[in-house]
């Protein structure tokens, strides 16, 4: 499950697992971590994710906590999300200043990112409108019925295959804020039924009117996505552009070079790719001269002898 690392930071804040005994060390200020709650469901205390939560607000001043990860709440295989998100939408008085979520925050030793079941997670934006962060791992289950949100200026959802459902929801959302998005669209065989015309309403670039970053990443579809975005209107008001973790080849960095000029950007990250040193040098030379950071590390090789077919993405299973 690589680049869907445990989180180290968020909000900026450093992240800090909740422990009830400190072992004579000092906590952090409520406001200067970005506080990890999670639970061995095969350890030995046996304590659920419910004590340790209650544990977390009486040992902390709640007010004050700006960032809050979820990480392993239970066999998350058996028990969506639900859970922990109820509890913390309970909260959400207490929690007053917050304004960072993370959901699902867990590692291949813990759960394959498949394995992470999810609910409506737009409970969290109704329950805290002043929320400008919003973080998920994993995509089984998922739901994002389409909301209207003031406030949120980040949104980011790490799947192996984001339910087209899900998609659409996020893009029909009324997010006028919203600055960076971040989607994992994985593949078809864990659940991942999105296809390139799902990103039409994105793409137009009428939704989302101070979005200067997206990320289209993780997908079997590479190629297809590149060849959109190289005549997509959002892409003009974009400062950076990520299309790493997918399939693409060539075929999608020549559509890409072909399409509209993208000597504006910032940044164009393409790690985890399949492309031939030609075609890197190609890109390199049309984009660097330009300013542009052209991110073209870890060329991967196509399973056995598939070609084209044997392409991956960095993050399945």
């Amino acid at each position: 499950m690589s680049d869907a690392d445990r989180l180290h930071e968020l909000l900026g804040l450093q992240a800090v697992d909740f422990r009830r005994e400190t072992e004579g060390t000092a906590r952090p200020a409520a406001e200067a971590a970005a506080w990890r709650i999670s639970v061995d469901p095969f350890g030995s205390d046996d304590v659920t994710w419910e004590e340790e939560f209650n544990a977390f607000l009486d040992a902390v001043d709640p007010s004050r906590v700006q960032a809050l990860i979820i990480g392993q709440w239970g066999e998350t295989y058996e028990e969506d999300s639900s859970y922990p998100i109820g509890l913390v939408v309970a909260a959400a008085e207490r929690l007053s200043s917050l304004t960072a979520v993370f959901v699902g925050d867990l590692v291949l030793e813990e759960a394959e990112i498949s394995w992470i079941e999810h609910s409506d997670v737009t409970a969290l934006l109704t329950a805290f409108p002043g929320l400008t962060h919003l973080g998920i791992r994993g995509g089984s289950g998922l739901l994002f019925p389409a909301v209207k949100h003031d406030a949120l200026r980040e949104l980011t959802i790490e799947s192996g295959g984001l339910p087209a459902e899900a998609l659409r929801g996020v893009l029909d959302s009324e997010l006028p804020a919203l600055e960076r998005l971040d989607l994992w669209l994985g593949v078809s065989a864990y659940g991942g039924d999105a296809v390139v015309p799902d990103l039409a309403p994105l793409l137009t670039g009428t939704r989302f009117p101070r979005l200067h970053h997206l990320g289209l990443r993780n997908s079997e579809l590479q190629n297809e996505i590149a060849a959109a975005i190289g005549s997509a209107p959002l892409v003009a008001r974009l400062r950076t552009l990520d299309l790493s973790n997918g399939t693409l080849g060539d075929e999608g960095a020549a559509a890409l070079l072909d399409g509209q000029p993208l000597t504006h950007l910032e940044e164009l990250d393409l790690h985890h790719h399949f492309l031939t040193e030609p075609m890197e040098r190609r890109l390199a030379g049309a984009l660097e001269p330009h300013g542009v950071r052209v991110d073209l590390s870890d060329r991967c090789e196509p399973w056995g002898d598939g070609g084209a077919a044997g392409r991956y993405t960095a993050v399945a299973e």
